[in-house]
């Protein structure tokens, strides 16, 4: 773990490569896995805000099991509030193209000036995942490396495409430039490092 500003950062999110393939993997991290997406409690209040807004960009199903359990479920067995699912598979918010590749409503409604509010963070850092303070009080930021993912693993690879760089966005929407920046240096460092050893 290396210390940057006041996050711990794994080793792997340091090093590993990574670009998004969506023709490939068809979007399957908004179906796959046991919870919804975690919400930041500020996101909770806001979903609740601007559901009217997002309702007409999801599908039936994903809007019917809004209104049955809410913008926002709590997810006892991870201690954190998240979107609800469908039937416990797909996440409500997600949407399905003409070529079944998955996208985020509450995204669609964004890009299209329905809702200032993109999609939760942690959708957007993913597959950054932030770990909440221990108790050092320190959050920290680990790789969650998933199967469905090596597509985009791939490709990060052959584009040479470091994670940081892929994820800058979402990491500065999250904890700002100045922390991205030091990120960015850190990972350039063990990228040389890389280059270096070929």
């Amino acid at each position: 773990m290396y210390l940057i500003q006041d996050i711990l950062v794994s080793e792997d999110v340091l090093k590993a490569r990574f670009a998004c393939d969506v023709p490939s993997c068809k979007g399957a991290c908004c179906w796959e896995g046991d919870y919804g997406a975690p919400l930041e409690p500020e996101e909770v209040a806001i979903l609740d805000a601007e559901w009217p807004a997002i309702r007409p960009y999801l599908s039936p199903a994903g809007a019917s099991a809004i209104l049955r359990q809410g913008t926002s479920v709590t997810y006892p067995d991870v201690g954190k509030e998240g979107t609800p699912l469908i039937d416990g598979g797909p996440c409500a918010y997600m949407t399905l193209d003409a070529r079944g590749i998955a996208s985020c409503g509450i995204e669609r409604a964004w890009s299209d000036g329905a809702t200032p509010f993109r999609k939760p963070v942690s959708c957007h850092l993913y597959p950054i995942r932030v770990v909440d303070g221990g108790p050092q009080g320190l959050d920290g930021l680990n790789y969650h490396e998933w199967s469905i993912c090596q597509p985009a693993c791939a490709r990060g690879e052959r584009e040479q495409i470091p994670l940081v760089r892929f994820a800058r966005e979402a990491l500065v929407r999250r904890f700002g430039e100045a922390f991205f920046e030091a990120l960015d240096d850190a990972a350039a460092r063990f990228h040389e490092t890389d280059r270096e050893e070929v």
